[in-house]
Order: structure tokens, then C-alpha cells, then sequence
């Protein structure tokens, strides 16, 4: 059972929760400019920079989406947490849940992305595309919604509307990469899907704002024939501020 609870800070102390999200982002984005420079070093595609493609090298300076395989589950920890963190501030849960089916589909994306490389099998590589910034995207949109409308400590707009700047732009970042795709414009297809990339993992690190104002446990407790049932549980935590599942 993971229980979340507000830790009633007064903002000189900060949970440690809040580098969850930081760390996922920092790394991420290192990991990808690491394969990005040994790639280039090693003439397999050629720099963001260049005009023109070099003579030799055959691909594109594309992602390489192996390394998001191992951060699947690190996204989703901070989904499933995000998730938790508001279940007991919303009144219709849908926006709610949307945001977490949003997520976990494009978290299924990036798997594709990263087990189907687009020189191996581009069908399911574009699928996996398709799911990870279609979906990508609309998460963005939900959570932005959602930081203005939940408000947390009073930090609705402050927060939110840098999350709605940022989800602006990945949305034109998109559609942008789609339309350069589909002209085999590759060389600036490139260079958007890097600042694309870049924009979502920049998101994700916003999560430490709200992060930092809440502590997770992971609970173990005697099983009891007489249990409160999951919905139960959420209503008796929810008046004491703590949300379980």
C-alpha cells in the first residue's frame, strides 16, 4: 500500500520526492546527448548542425529511442504518483484518470520506439510515434489543466501557466516534425524532435513543484477478513488529506 500525505511544510523544508522528477529529467536528457555524441564521434549520423548530410554516413540525426526503454518505468512511477497526489482534490475524476490511461500510452510508445528502430521495422517504429507524442501531448494539455484547477498551496498559476506555454509548444513541435516528416525533410525533422524531446523532459521536472509538498510511504499492514474496500479507503484518507491505494 503506498500512502501519500501533505507534509505541511512551510517552505523551508522540501520532501525528498521532489528530486524524483529532477533526477528522471537530468538523466534522461544526459543519456540521450551521451548516445547523440558517441554516434556522431563514431560517423554513424551526423551533427545537428550540419547543412548537409556527410559523405558515409547513411542516417539522420534522429533520436535514439533505445535508452527510453529504461526510463519507462520511471515515468510511470511519477504518473502513478501524480495520479495519487490529486485522486482526493478533484471532484470528477475523469480529467484524472485521463491523464494517467494518457501517459501509460505513451509510455507503451516509447517501448515500441525503443525495441523498433525506424531502419528495422518503420511501421511499428511510426506507430510508436504516433503513441508516444500524440499521447505525449495530450498529457501535457490535462496536467496543465489539472495544475490550474486543483491549485495546490496556492500555486495553480504559477506553475500552470509555464506547463500550458510548454505544452504550446510541444503541440506545434508535432505537428511541425509530422509535416517535415511526411516531406522527408529530415535534417530540420531532426532538430525539432530534439527540442521536442527536450520540452517533454522539461515538463516532467516541473512535477517537482507540487512534489515537494508531499511524502509517499509504502505501507505494509496484517491482512484483515474485514477490510475497507478501495473506495472506502480513498474517502476515509481523503478527509485527513492522505490518499491510498
Amino acid at each position: 500500500m503506498i500512502t501519500q500525505s501533505g507534509t505541511g511544510m512551510d517552505g523551508k523544508k522540501c520532501s525528498v520526492w521532489m528530486f524524483l522528477p529532477l533526477v528522471f529529467t537530468l538523466f534522461t536528457s544526459a543519456g540521450l546527448w551521451i548516445v547523440y555524441f558517441i554516434a556522431v564521434e563514431d560517423d554513424k549520423i551526423f551533427p545537428l548542425n550540419s547543412a548537409e548530410r556527410k559523405p558515409g554516413v547513411k542516417h539522420a540525426p534522429y533520436i535514439r529511442f533505445l535508452i527510453l526503454t529504461f526510463v519507462v518505468s520511471p515515468a510511470l512511477v511519477v504518473a502513478v504518483l501524480r495520479f495519487i497526489q490529486l485522486k482526493p482534490k478533484v471532484l470528477n475524476p475523469w480529467l484524472n484518470i485521463s491523464g494517467l490511461v494518457a501517459l501509460c500510452l505513451a509510455s507503451f510508445g516509447m517501448t515500441l520506439l525503443g525495441n523498433f528502430q525506424l531502419t528495422n521495422d518503420e511501421e511499428i517504429h511510426n506507430v510508436g510515434t504516433s503513441l508516444t507524442f500524440g499521447f505525449g501531448t495530450l498529457t501535457c494539455w490535462i496536467q496543465a489543466a489539472l495544475t490550474l484547477k486543483v491549485n495546490i498551496k496556492n500555486e495553480g498559476r504559477k506553475v500552470g501557466i509555464p506547463r500550458v506555454i510548454l505544452s504550446a509548444f510541444i503541440t506545434l513541435c508535432v505537428v511541425l516534425y509530422f509535416i517535415l516528416m511526411a516531406q522527408g525533410i529530415h535534417m530540420y525533422a531532426a532538430r525539432v524532435q530534439w527540442g521536442l524531446v527536450m520540452c517533454f523532459l522539461s515538463y516532467f521536472g516541473t512535477f517537482a513543484v507540487e512534489f515537494r509538498h508531499y511524502r509517499y510511504e509504502i505501507v505494509c499492514s496484517e491482512y484483515q477478513e474485514n477490510f475497507l474496500s478501495f473506495s472506502e479507503s480513498l474517502s476515509e484518507a481523503s478527509e485527513y488529506q492522505t490518499d491510498q491505494v
